[in-house]
């Protein structure tokens, strides 16, 4: 079981906080990605394949090429702008 978690705009435009999802071993980011769309339809892809999403694994900032395991987290954000 993978723990998915939606932050800021991404979260308001996905009306989801969080999500458990498994995956099959071996799964990437790049899979997740494919496997909540599928799951939830046109907005997601919208939002999940925007290029500037940012994804963090296990609180680290990673690439779509990046291994997921059971018992990761993966946090979905958009990109941080500072004043």
């Amino acid at each position: 079981m993978i723990s998915v978690l939606f932050f800021a705009k991404v979260r308001e435009d996905l009306a989801c906080r969080n999500l458990s999802v498994d995956l099959p071993e071996a799964s990437t980011v790049s899979a997740l990605k494919k496997q909540l769309v599928a799951d939830n339809g046109g907005r997601w892809e919208q939002v999940l394949m925007a290029d500037n999403i940012i994804c963090a694994l296990n609180q680290v900032v990673v690439d779509d090429s990046a291994a997921i395991i059971s018992g990761d987290e993966v946090a979905f954000y958009p990109p941080v702008t500072g004043g």
